[in-house]
């Protein structure tokens, strides 16, 4: 009887380090004393956005956040991959998700920035303008 050869991946997708940085990010924002409302909410249709996590802060605040991962500082990094469009689109998204809801409340947009020297949390890192 042959043995059937599994191909295992020698490096994880992108998708899968995107996982894991979002877990180790809502792990540490947990630990600030954050409570996740969702993970991965995403707009319904195209080009519309996606939010990687939504967290309640302690004072109320919604926050949404956006985790990047860089494993260096080539092209000024995690905090500066946040373009312009891509801030529009999380902006988009979490409009999209407030409409939910029946009283908005105070909200924020935070970035959880991944570099080789390690976690940075950027907690209102930009604005809905």
């Amino acid at each position: 009887m042959e043995k059937l050869k599994v191909n295992t991946p020698r490096e994880s997708t992108t998708k899968q380090k995107g996982d894991a940085a979002e877990d180790r990010a809502l792990h540490h924002l947990q630990a600030q004393g954050l409570q996740l409302v969702q993970r991965n909410y995403r707009t319904p249709g195209r080009g519309g956005g996606e939010i990687d996590l939504i967290l309640r802060d302690r004072d109320g605040t919604l926050v949404f956040v956006e985790v990047r991962q860089r494993g260096n500082f080539d092209h000024g990094g995690a905090l500066a991959s946040i373009t312009p469009a891509k801030r529009r689109r999380i902006v988009f998204a979490a409009r999209h998700f407030l409409m939910r809801l029946t009283q908005e409340p105070p909200c924020r947009f935070d970035v959880v920035a991944f570099e080789s020297d390690g976690l940075h949390w950027y907690p209102a890192a930009f604005d809905a303008a």
